[in-house]
């Protein structure tokens, strides 16, 4: 990044709250450990998601069932579940999928601490994940540890945790959205297709990260262009503003008279 480039968002910074998506990189240690954007905190009953036109945190639904999420929840910034996650998912799946599902990247990061609220950031390192389809969608769950908890920061596999607490997990994102009274033949609308480690979540988050530069562009290159477009606006109306010869030549008459 440029000087006049990395001055522009230093000065940003410093008058606007960043989009929470957009605005926040992933870590400087990524995909290892990770920004995280948290929105659901347990034992909310409320679906609450960022609205991504305005960076704020909205009610999505209230939860029309007794589901919970069981751990922290939210997205990395700066990830994009587009062509490449789905083609990665391919690999992996046990049925086709069609895309990504056009999202930020979602992780769920456990931690013994009570947090009362979401709209947070914070840090978490990545020890596996969930491959999931929704709808033939790829909508990986990545699996992180909040960083140096004292009770998960040790964790650095998700062989290392107690299996109880993956399969809440796992029960969580298949039953969120199916109705009491669905029987075992009925129809799915999602699947949980693999379990994987810490080697194959980094994967994800590279390549989503990836899928986010190619739908998005660079941070760099959307400063730059933005700061352009400033540079621009600010010129142009400056040339508009300024009277024309012949009226100058007018005003300064009138000003020695």
């Amino acid at each position: 990044m440029n000087k006049k480039t990395q001055r522009f968002k230093e000065l940003l910074s410093t008058i606007f709250k960043s989009h929470p998506w957009h605005g926040v990189p992933a870590g400087p240690q990524a995909p290892e450990v990770v920004t995280c954007y948290i929105e659901i905190v347990p034992p909310g009953s409320v679906k609450l998601e960022l609205d991504k036109a305005t960076g704020h945190l909205r009610i999505d639904r209230p939860q029309r069932f007794s589901s919970v999420s069981p751990t922290l929840y939210g997205f990395i910034p700066q990830t994009y579940c587009g062509d490449g996650i789905g083609k990665l998912a391919n690999q992996h799946a046990k049925r086709k999928i069609t895309k990504g599902d056009g999202d930020p990247l979602d992780i769920c990061v456990l931690t013994e601490k009570e947090i009362v609220q979401g709209d947070l950031l914070l840090s978490a390192r990545v020890i596996g994940g969930l491959l999931m389809v929704d709808k033939g969608e790829a909508d990986d769950k990545i699996i992180a540890v909040l960083d140096a908890d004292i009770t998960f920061g040790h964790i650095k596999s998700l062989s290392e945790v107690p299996p109880g607490v993956i399969e809440r997990l796992k029960h969580y994102f298949l039953s969120y959205k199916r109705p009491p009274g669905q029987s075992d033949n009925d129809k799915l609308v999602v699947y949980i297709d693999e379990v994987y480690g810490p080697d194959r979540a980094q994967q994800v988050i590279r390549q989503s990260m990836q899928d986010y530069e190619t739908a998005f562009g660079s941070e760099e290159s959307r400063l730059e262009e933005l700061r352009q477009l400033l540079s621009e606006g600010l010129h142009e109306n400056c040339t508009s503003q300024k009277p024309k010869a012949g009226k100058r030549k007018k005003d300064e008459k009138k000003s020695r008279k």
